[in-house]
């Protein structure tokens, strides 16, 4: 292992959003952590070999349950280090949630891997759900930001992937991580209340959630307030998916304005485009001219409704947490796609429900390294969280220097 200068490391971590190193193929069988035997209808569906970064990703499918609480087989990614493989004993597991993605190739088990690869090294097996909408419902509209049921497929690709694996013999400390970014922080604090409210018997060892959208309608009313957003792909998807998914009956023309109103097929539920391109079709980052005025006027019944909806997947009420749980939020106060307020709220939230052991990082880390703001803040928030991640587990930083040298 390898220790070195903290702020070096910070800049460093830029790497995580875009590294990929090749892919080929790996005949050994899957090894990961057992926990009690059980019957489950799962199944292993592909094997990818990340040579360079010395890492196996195992794609499974597993039983759970669509957003509308019906029975559903998702797609799911078990990544192991060579480390792990080699000594078959892990750490724990980091159950890692993943953040925006459009395109059909960009979920984990088609290979967008990015934090997952970082683990090499620390003894932790990741697993990773795709989440309804892509892997194996790819035909399904994507459920973005729907944080319950993304929970749901993220807790269930935990349980099938302990169960479907436990026979390969494999031990591991008592030890499990749930983080996320974006979107993955919505979902990360969204397990925490799903765990809390049906599942006694998991545990989580603490959980990293930076820049999430906890507070879904003030999150709306933030953007209606400054008149512009930094990612309009975001919201945009926001709308489509409560629109479909809580079944509000708003037809899009009530929604969207031209010209997006013409190409919403193509640039967003096409799955073809990346978050990076459909905002550059959407070409401005003024709500006003692709949003329809009455969903931008807070006391329309259009607006009310979807207000309503939203609410509804709150996760700065409602709900509580376990007084015990380790809870650590950060965010870039200057992000323009996720308003900070969102951290602010759930931090109270969660000092008011009394938790514990609760720590919040919130500060201006502007827009660095050539990346918007949001993007930032996602390079400090996993260096800090791989700092913590090594204090729990009283290990050095494993990440070699001279490789992400190499990488940059």
């Amino acid at each position: 292992m390898t220790k070195f200068n903290t702020s070096i490391f910070s800049a460093l971590l830029l790497v995580s959003a875009i590294v990929l190193a090749s892919c080929g193929s790996d005949d050994d069988e899957p090894v990961v952590i057992p926990e009690r035997p059980q019957n489950v209808e799962a199944r292993f569906t592909d094997t990818i070999r990340y040579e360079k970064e010395k890492t196996t990703a195992y794609n499974f499918e597993y039983p759970s349950t669509d957003p509308y609480g019906e029975p559903v087989t998702l797609s799911g990614t078990i990544t192991i280090g060579d480390e792990v493989r080699s000594t078959h004993h892990a750490r724990g597991l980091l159950l890692y949630n993943h953040y925006t993605v459009y395109r059909a190739d960009q979920c984990p088990s088609k290979g967008e891997l990015g934090a997952q690869l970082f683990m090499t090294g620390s003894g932790l097996i990741t697993v990773s759900a795709d989440y309804y909408g892509f892997g194996a419902t790819e035909d399904k509209q994507q459920t973005y930001c729907i944080s319950g049921a993304n929970a749901q497929a993220s807790v269930d690709a935990l349980i099938a992937a302990k169960a479907l694996l436990a026979s390969h013999g494999y031990h591991s400390d008592d030890v499990l991580f749930n983080a996320g970014y974006s979107q993955g922080a919505q979902t990360a604090m969204a397990v925490v209340r799903l765990v809390t409210q049906k599942y006694p018997d998991i545990h989580l060892t603490c959980t990293f959630a930076g820049g999430g959208s906890y507070d879904i309608p003030e999150t709306y009313r933030q953007f209606i307030r400054s008149g512009k957003t930094a990612m309009p792909s975001t919201v945009i998807s926001v709308l489509l998916a409560y629109n479909e998914y809580f079944s509000l009956g708003m037809p899009r023309e009530a929604i969207f304005r031209e010209p997006l109103l013409s190409h919403i097929d193509e640039w967003v539920l096409s799955k073809k485009y990346s978050r990076e391109q459909i905002d550059r079709l959407v070409a401005s980052s003024s709500i006003s001219d692709w949003c329809a005025p009455e969903l931008l006027d807070t006391d329309s019944e259009l607006s009310q409704r979807l207000m309503a909806a939203l609410d509804r997947d709150n996760l700065c009420h409602g709900w509580s947490p376990r007084k015990d749980e380790h809870i650590y939020l950060f965010h870039n106060s200057a992000d323009g796609a996720v308003p900070v307020e969102n951290t602010q709220n759930l931090g109270n939230f969660l000092r008011e429900q009394g938790v514990e052991h609760l720590s919040m990082r919130v500060a201006n880390y502007g827009a660095l390294f050539g990346q918007p703001a949001h993007e930032t803040g996602a390079i400090f928030f996993v260096a800090e969280a791989l700092l913590k991640v090594c204090d729990i587990l009283d290990i050095n930083i494993w990440i070699d220097y001279n490789r992400f040298i190499e990488l940059l």
